[in-house]
């Protein structure tokens, strides 16, 4: 009976001591390293792991910045200053931080529309799909408030505006804003609790990250097929033939990131932030950062300022029922050709909304905003229920083997 016990997973004896006592090692073998995946992940699924490496940065410079940044409104714009002149490397830390947030939107957005072409939030995965919500709504919430500290123009007036939106809700609206504003208007109580919770949230999207991943092993990764797997011959294990292809998308990513960190630091940025707010002095066209810009064009579109403030959030919290919405019983877009058409008429309407929102609210913007806004919601409400009831899909194949044994 000695011969045939089983070898130890872990040749390393203080590995294995403090395993045995604290199964961590285990959990990270069966979770990051035999975890079975579908054997047909394209590069877009890379986009899942870009995002975790980007909350990391974001997390470990915020901290550095942390350190040398005074949360006053007479010293805020001072000491965002003094640390890019002054502290040692400190231009590389705010630039990293800075760059480092529109480059985890990117990232999320892509991994959004991804879910959405693939129908990565069809059943059982619905859970799946809303923690990834909530880390999306987590983001901008965190991204706001980290856009208000360097205290420019265009930090003090995004605040005033966008807090000030809130005045609409009927009965507690004027609550909500003083309560956001600390007194009664945009001052030094405003800029002190959006630090704190700036450098609260981060850490409090770490643990709904968590949930997400417990909610992803579950079930397992979706797949471009959007098929279930049958078996083990349509899973590879996660280790080492995912993280190779993680690692060369993180290079490929870390590329782009690095040129807008050495080369063009302040094109994703306003200029007028670089001026010391002053609330007797209004900006001309007042822009959010360029992540907030579809969203901002939709709050515009209805002259009504409940209204748009409605609309606004209604964009986001509909993407909590889109598993509802979707009807057809296939879930890759792949195999669905009417669906695919309407998918990137949807991504070119929130690139028209992005742009929209970018432009002051005047003129031929005001209609294509309007219009833009409209198709946005039907896409949603009235196209896709219909498409789910009219489409007749692609046959489907048999396993997630056959397509990527027909190709080799």
């Amino acid at each position: 009976m000695a011969a045939t016990e089983s070898k130890p997973m872990f040749d390393n004896k203080i590995v294995r001591w403090i395993d045995h006592r604290l199964p961590i090692f285990t959990m990270m073998q069966h979770q990051a390293i035999e975890y079975p995946t579908p054997k047909n992940l394209s590069y877009w699924w890379n986009f899942g792991s870009l995002a975790g490496i980007c909350l990391v940065i974001q997390i470990v410079t915020g901290v550095v910045l942390a350190m040398h940044y005074t949360p006053h409104v007479t010293m805020a714009f001072d000491s965002t200053e003094h640390i890019m002149r002054n502290v040692n490397y400190g231009w590389l830390l705010r630039y990293i931080h800075a760059n480092g947030g529109s480059m985890f939107f990117l990232v999320v957005y892509i991994h959004v529309f991804r879910g959405i072409y693939y129908g990565s939030y069809k059943s059982p995965r619905e859970i799946l799909w809303w923690l990834g919500i909530i880390i999306l709504l987590l983001m901008m919430a965190t991204a706001f408030m980290g856009y208000v500290l360097p205290w420019g123009q265009m930090s003090f007036w995004a605040a005033t505006v966008i807090t000030s939106m809130f005045s609409a809700v009927p009965l507690i609206g004027d609550s909500i804003v003083a309560w956001l504003w600390g007194g009664f208007a945009v001052d030094n109580p405003t800029l002190n609790r959006f630090y704190s919770l700036h450098y609260l949230l981060p850490f409090v999207i770490v643990g709904v990250v968590f949930l997400h991943l417990w909610a992803l092993h579950q079930h397992g990764s979706s797949n471009p097929l959007g098929i279930d797997r049958k078996g083990p011959q349509d899973s590879i294990p996660f280790h080492p033939y995912y993280t190779v292809k993680d690692m060369f998308g993180l290079a490929v990513f870390m590329i782009l990131f690095a040129y807008f960190v050495f080369f063009s630091p302040n094109m994703l940025s306003h200029p007028d932030n670089y001026i010391p707010a002053d609330p007797l002095v209004t900006p001309a066209h007042i822009v959010p950062e360029w992540y907030f810009l579809p969203f901002y064009a939709i709050l515009r579109a209805v002259p009504d300022k409940l209204g748009g403030v409605v609309l606004m959030f209604a964009s986001i919290l509909i993407l909590f029922v889109l598993p509802w919405l979707d009807g057809s019983r296939v879930r890759s877009g792949r195999f669905r050709p009417i669906y695919k058409q309407f998918f990137w008429l949807l991504v070119i309407d929130c690139l028209v909304l992005g742009w929209v929102g970018g432009n002051p609210p005047e003129g031929k913007f005001i209609l294509i905003g309007q219009i833009a806004t409209f198709y946005y919601f039907a896409h949603f409400l009235i196209i896709l229920p219909l498409v789910g009831k009219l489409e007749r899909p692609l046959p489907l194949p048999e396993s997630i083997s056959q397509p990527v044994l027909k190709k080799a």
